[in-house]
């Protein structure tokens, strides 16, 4: 998983000044609250001061008078690495940190900051990404006030703020892949905000659009529209171009005219809020801006990274299951057996044996594997160790792809530009000598096919390899199908 900081050093540097922004905050409010009458309270009041000799995580806990004279006469609460003790220092935590997450709001966010900030966050963190989830998830419209509070936690935990948006995008993918349409809204606009307040990159909003806009249902069109619209204005200032793209994709969907008319009255009203340049929906409220965009950090990562979700705290162990029947190796014999039995002469046998390649069976590997093979391929072709024939194999249409050959696709033209440069690409890309082997690739024959390969190297920031595609589309009518009989 890539993962990449945006924001200056000196958020190491900078506690001393988050504390000085809240000192009006009294965070010791919780010390001079009074025990009440109640006998259970009292018992509460007892177990605090008790615990509060060694360990302030304990406040917050009732336990019952029987179990708390057990616990004394064991002198469990001396003895911090009991069982008994770390469970009550945990149960502690867990309450404390969901208490403070249910009440947060946009009026008291600066309040209940620094109470946040004395919990132990490094050791809860999967309890605090899991509190801010559900209670997201049971009121979407206080988003942006838990994209905030994130961000604020994010700036100087990133840690914390890294694991939270894996474990959205893994509740984000099992959402689309079960058709559940709540959790899918929820996430979706968890991540609109979080990319929002930079706390993810403004890539895996682009990325999520496309998967959206891919094969557009019903649900899916009115999933982006929704997310376009919370996030929208900031896609507008960072990735202009990339949003061009992504509103290509809905005046498709328009003009097909497939889609019911309360869906294009939707598509409409979002051409009208980008129109007016988002105004009324912001990207940021200027309450909730509570963090220097020097001190954010960023996190990037793709959707289709298998670890997204991984749970950091859990202790199941993972079954490593190893096939030693060598069925692959038989059966890629076979198919080289079959292939060379069946051609015509040795060069009919080369040529069909060249199309046996990584990329037909892409979708079969893991998508650590998968980045790994595609980087390799890169490497091979920047240094020439591997003809540029081989893109003939590579057919870049929605009916010819997956999202495993076109993630591949995406990492192997994002490796060659860092390794030759967009110039020396393009150059490359254009020699006319090699034309015939990027046909599928680029394809010509069809406006469709080549509206979608646009879309698709705008979408992963290498529009600028696509200008000729661009000037082929502006061609008249007429000189557009006199091509194609020549071809």
């Amino acid at each position: 998983m890539a993962v990449t900081y945006r924001g200056s050093s000196r958020h190491n540097n900078n506690n001393n000044r988050f504390l000085k922004r809240y000192a009006d905050v009294d965070i010791n409010k919780k010390e001079n609250k009074k025990l009440r009458g109640d006998p259970r309270e009292m018992d509460e009041g007892l177990i605090k001061m008790e615990a509060k000799k060694q360990d302030n995580n304990l406040e917050g806990v009732y336990v019952p008078p029987f179990k708390l004279a057990q616990l004394r006469k064991d002198d469990v609460l001396d003895d911090k690495s009991s069982v008994a003790y770390q469970k009550l220092t945990w149960d502690a935590l867990r309450k404390s940190i969901n208490g403070l997450v249910n009440k947060v709001n946009a009026t008291n966010i600066k309040n209940i900051v620094p109470e946040l900030f004395q919990e132990n966050l490094i050791r809860g963190r999967g309890l605090f990404c899991r509190s801010v989830i559900k209670s997201q998830l049971a009121s979407p419209q206080f988003t942006h006030v838990f994209s905030a509070l994130v961000s604020v936690v994010n700036s100087k935990c990133p840690d914390v703020g890294l694991l939270l948006l894996k474990r959205l995008v893994l509740q984000l993918m099992r959402a689309y892949k079960r058709n559940d349409k709540p959790q899918l809204l929820a996430a979706t606009k968890f991540i609109a905000h979080l990319v929002n307040q930079e706390v993810a990159h403004e890539l895996i909003a682009l990325e999520l659009l496309t998967v959206l806009l891919e094969n557009p249902t019903e649900d899916s069109v009115k999933v982006a529209v929704g997310f376009v619209t919370d996030c929208g204005s900031l896609l507008q200032d960072l990735s202009p171009k990339a949003l061009d793209g992504i509103f290509e994709g809905f005046r498709r969907i328009l003009h097909e005219g497939e889609t019911d008319k309360w869906l294009q009255f939707l598509i409409e009203s979002l051409f009208a809020i980008r129109k007016a340049k988002f105004q009324g929906y912001p990207a940021v409220l200027p309450e909730l801006d509570l963090v220097d965009r020097d001190d954010q950090l960023t996190h990037e990562f793709s959707l289709e990274d298998d670890e997204a979700g991984s749970d950091e705290e859990s202790d199941d162990e993972k079954m490593d299951i190893r096939n030693k029947t060598e069925t692959d190796i038989v059966n890629l014999q076979r198919t080289i057996y079959l292939t060379i039995m069946s051609s015509i002469d040795f060069e009919d046998a080369g040529h069909k044996l060249l199309q046996i390649k990584q990329y037909s069976t892409i979708h079969h590997l893991e998508t650590c594997k998968l980045r790994n093979v595609a980087k390799f391929f890169a490497q091979l072709l920047a240094n020439d160790a591997l003809p540029w024939q081989v893109f003939s194999y590579v057919s870049l249409t929605e009916e010819n792809t997956t999202s495993s050959s076109r993630i591949f696709i995406k990492i192997l033209f994002n490796e060659l530009s860092e390794h030759l440069g967009i110039r020396l690409l393009n150059e490359r890309l254009e020699d006319p000598l090699m034309q015939t082997y990027f046909e599928s690739v680029f394809p010509k024959d069809d406006p469709k096919k080549t509206r979608f390969c646009i879309n698709f190297f705008t979408c992963v920031g290498l529009g600028g390899i696509t200008e000729s595609l661009r000037e082929f589309l502006k061609m008249p009518r007429a000189i557009y199908q006199q091509k194609n009989m020549r071809i």
